[in-house]
């Protein structure tokens, strides 16, 4: 009978080491579990943030896209250098520094009569 309690025993303790083995892996797992669950919301929340990283990427590329579109149809309207040249031919030819205004000339025409008026008064 001793032999059988020691036995008993040896098996009861084996029982009790393999539940504690057991409830250890099963804390280990749920552990791991929860990680998993955590890194999966994140990765989540990443994948999400980039989503909309690239849909901001595309929008504003596709503003910049028509913005060039629009300057390259403007451009068409740009003065060329060969008339720019000829403007300024032109501008050198009449000399804008040298015209007179309205003013100048009535002032002008005013000292002549003047000058004439006196002349004759001199005579």
């Amino acid at each position: 009978m001793p032999e059988q309690l020691q036995q008993d025993f040896n098996e009861s303790e084996r029982l009790r080491l393999i539940e504690s083995k057991y409830t250890l892996m099963r804390d280990r797992l749920l552990i791991i579990n929860q990680n998993m669950i955590e890194q999966y919301k994140k990765m989540n929340k990443e994948i999400s943030l980039l989503r909309e990283e690239i849909k901001d990427i595309k929008k504003t590329s596709y503003d910049l896209k028509e913005i060039i579109e629009h300057l390259v149809s403007e451009m068409r309207f740009f003065a060329k250098v060969e008339q720019v040249k000829v403007i300024e031919k032109y501008i050198n030819f009449w000399n804008p520094l040298n015209f007179t205004t309205e003013k100048d000339v009535r002032r002008i025409i005013e000292e002549n009569a003047t000058k004439k008026r006196s002349g004759k008064h001199n005579r």
